[in-house]
């Protein structure tokens, strides 16, 4: 059984017991976290209405909150010298899905 969750304005597939880093969560390290499903499949049968599959709770374990590499942005016009150069490091959060519906994940 996996589902669809969207976070961050992305969305990631995850089963109980994966780890995804994804866009800074305001938790502590260890809280657990509800996750917003927008598709379930389980087995034979998917769920794809974002009404009835938010029904189906997905948890989360908060493992880490950390910065991303560095991404540049350069900047750059031809002959006419000019040139800008800027980085960013996103804020991220790793955690690993503990329980998709009654799925649960033991360690």
């Amino acid at each position: 059984m996996y589902a669809i969750v969207k976070t961050g304005g992305k969305q990631y597939k995850v089963a109980a017991g994966d780890v995804i880093s994804i866009e800074k969560l305001d938790a502590e390290i260890g809280a657990e976290v509800e996750l917003p499903v927008i598709c379930v499949v389980d087995g034979s049968a998917i769920e794809a209405n974002p009404e009835k599959a938010s029904e189906t709770k997905v948890t989360a374990e908060i493992l880490d909150q950390y910065k991303g590499k560095k991404q540049l942005v350069f900047k750059f016009k031809k002959r006419k010298g000019y040139k800008k150069l800027k980085g960013h490091r996103q804020q991220l959060t790793k955690v690993r899905i503990t329980a998709v519906g009654s799925e649960k994940y033991e360690k």
